[in-house]
């Protein structure tokens, strides 16, 4: 241990005799357990898109993350302690993104690194993008640009050791990996024909139901990609009046006009179980 180490440890309120400052330290357990993890962070070697590049410049020689004890890159997440989200984030790619974390072992921490990994950047609300990976994993830094310099992800990276610092072990809330019993994983999202959050389920299906049955739903009650799933599937049942228009049943025989629109009214039926069918799927 060196003695910039030994002064970053040491506590100023017990004094030490001169002739033993470069040999002994008084700290405390929280202080040196803290440092420890803070000064062999490894990040997981991924990226999704052009802040990636920036993030291997950030590891390369001229910008050196050894001093910080983060240049060991893992090409596994059962060896990582840090995720940094460098890019992009589409729908297709946030399902292995979930499941990359929950792989990962406690204590572990989640940088989003560009406009596009904390809230969607240019591409928000884009048909296949995640506005923001906060919407499915907790992260701890975020790191602004688009996209962010070496010094801005080596200045997250600082932020995210300053963080570390100030956790204690005497507060669970610090360290919830101290618990009792396991953690509870991330729900790994579904992709179908819109990307669904498992937490939000029981309100989807609530929702599919109550479309099937005839009733109206108001759209701020559902997220937007719960509207993008179950609004196409189940517009005609919710709405059962406007379903077929007056130009697909016109003809000269009411009686066949009126077995046109039952036929229609049953078919729009089906979808709508069909849709409650795949939610509980």
């Amino acid at each position: 241990m060196s003695q910039l180490d030994l002064r970053e440890l040491h506590s100023t309120e017990f004094p030490v005799p001169a002739d033993m400052q470069s040999n002994v330290a008084i700290t405390s357990l929280s202080k040196i357990y803290n440092w420890s993890r803070r000064s062999s962070m490894w990040p997981m070697l991924f990226g999704l898109a052009c802040c990636a590049i920036e993030m291997i410049a950030t590891a390369a020689s001229r910008y050196d993350t050894a001093r910080f004890g983060m240049e060991v890159m893992r090409a596994t997440p059962r060896q990582s302690d840090l995720m940094i989200v460098s890019g992009t984030v589409t729908k297709k790619m946030i399902v292995p993104i979930v499941r990359l974390y929950n792989q990962m072992p406690e204590p572990k921490y989640v940088l989003a690194m560009g406009a596009c990994a904390s809230g969607g950047g240019p591409f928000k609300e884009g048909y296949n993008v995640v506005s923001g990976i906060d919407q499915y994993v907790p992260v701890d830094v975020y790191v602004p640009g688009c996209p962010p310099t070496p010094q801005a992800l080596l200045n997250g990276l600082i932020a995210l050791q300053k963080r570390i610092d100030g956790q204690s072990l005497g507060n669970m809330d610090d360290v919830p990996w101290y618990g009792v019993g396991p953690s509870d994983p991330v729900p790994v999202p579904i992709l179908g024909p819109d990307i669904i959050d498992p937490r939000q389920m029981e309100m989807i299906r609530a929702q599919a139901e109550r479309a099937a049955s005839g009733e109206s739903y108001g759209t701020r009650e559902l997220p937007a990609a719960a509207m993008d799933v179950i609004a196409p599937r189940t517009e005609a049942a919710a709405r059962p009046a406007q379903a077929p228009a007056a130009a697909e049943v016109a003809t000269d025989d009411p009686d066949r006009a009126e077995a046109l629109r039952k036929r229609e009214e049953a078919l729009a039926r089906k979808r709508a179980r069909q849709a409650a069918q795949n939610l509980d799927s």
